[in-house]
């Protein structure tokens, strides 16, 4: 009988693990039955790479695309989000006079690589400035749509920020540049698994996502859907076998992304057991995981925001299954943790107190973020241990 759905997971017991949004963590089940795949390849590795894994990756993706909304023919298999990022914007023929439109809350590796293929190409990256707390979804649209111009060839957004932790309004900002004839590229690293998608009805031009997140499956498995009218012309970052095939019986895309190379498929072999796995584990299946995560979500941040005596820095709506919560700048204006830029009080969470929870620089090396995740492993109780144990240290500083 289970008794918490923690249960289903191999977390540490005596880890206060509020950090789920960072690399997700997947349940015990999905990672023996990826052992039982990692056995069954090493077998015969020929016949599962070279015979059979084709028509189970056709499976896999057709089982995901159901779940997302949309045909499997537009989706490819990536090791994550920033592949897919870096897949299609190294296939795009940008020139030099083109613009790409960013905001300032795109994740720090995607940017980086827009600002590699910039620099490469010539092309001019416009940051869109957009507040944090956020109120009203006027302040994320219209700044974005006030940036076009007539040299705007791209949009680069993320669905779910990732260090402020909001939903962007994609939408609405989907149609309207759909209306003017601009592509869109959307980085949905945390939204399958946290929110509903319809990726056909989006009407994202490219949209990728991990699997590993909140889905929860092994990690290494993300997902890239490309529009029809856009797919022949996207290719991996790795070019491979497939660049020169004289295959005819499926597309240049689905080859090319089916094979990059000699890698272990078994991460995304498993997302079609970790979705049905999770899913049969809660009543009311995915729709009733979502809700319980957002609520679980919201209840914690109500609880870390009395602690601090700070408001909610969004409306309900705003959040999924993340919220950040600025906190007060460190008094000693210390330098960040190297080498992955983290607050020194993040360290002293883990160190002093067992918790992991992200607390980031935003947008400066100066303003703290707090960022907390709720996956159905976590209880009410997470979150006031964690006020409790933030309170302490805020005091030392």
């Amino acid at each position: 009988m289970l008794k918490s759905y923690k249960e289903l997971w191999a977390l540490d017991p005596e880890i206060t693990f509020l950090n789920h949004g960072s690399f997700g963590a997947c349940p015990t089940a999905i990672l023996e039955r990826q052992n039982e795949m990692r056995r069954e390849l090493e077998a015969n590795p020929m016949d599962f790479l070279h015979r059979t894994l084709e028509p189970h990756l056709d499976a896999a993706r057709q089982r995901l695309a159901d779940f997302i909304g949309c045909k499997f023919e537009n989706l490819a298999f990536v090791p994550n989000a920033t592949s897919g990022v870096n897949a299609v914007l190294q296939s795009i023929s940008f020139n030099q006079a083109d613009e790409v439109i960013v905001t300032n809350h795109e994740y720090n590796a995607c940017r980086n690589a827009l600002n590699f293929v910039a620099q490469q190409r010539g092309f001019k990256v416009v940051e869109v400035q957009i507040p944090y707390p956020i109120e009203r979804i006027e302040e994320a649209v219209n700044p974005i749509l006030a940036a076009i111009t007539p040299r705007t060839r791209l949009l680069l957004l993320d669905h779910i920020t990732s260090a402020t932790g909001f939903i962007m309004p994609v939408e609405p900002i989907i149609k309207e540049f759909n209306n003017r004839g601009i592509d869109t590229l959307i980085d949905g690293a945390h939204a399958p698994g946290m929110v509903k998608l319809q990726l056909d009805k989006l009407g994202a031009t490219y949209y990728t996502g991990n699997c590993h997140k909140w889905i929860c499956s092994p990690k290494g498995s993300a997902l890239l859907y490309v529009r029809p009218d856009k797919i022949e012309s996207i290719r991996p970052p790795v070019i491979s076998h497939g660049y020169n095939t004289f295959r005819s019986d499926r597309s240049k895309f689905l080859i090319q992304f089916g094979w990059t190379g000699t890698l272990c498929p078994t991460p995304w072999l498993c997302i079609p057991e970790t979705i049905d796995y999770l899913g049969q584990a809660v009543p009311g299946n995915w729709p009733a995981i979502m809700e319980r995560n957002h609520r679980l979500a919201l209840q914690g941040r109500d609880i870390v925001c009395r602690a601090l005596n700070v408001p909610p820095p969004c409306p309900d709506e705003f959040h999924g299954s993340m919220v950040t919560i600025p906190i007060p700048p460190d008094p000693k204006e210390r330098p960040p943790v190297l080498p992955r830029f983290e607050a020194l009080l993040q360290n002293e969470l883990w160190v002093q107190h067992k918790i992991e929870a992200p607390i980031f620089f935003w947008p400066d090396l100066k303003n703290r973020h707090l960022r907390i995740s709720a996956q159905l492993y976590n209880s009410i109780e997470d979150y006031q241990v964690l006020a409790t144990a933030l309170l302490e240290e805020l005091a030392r500083e």
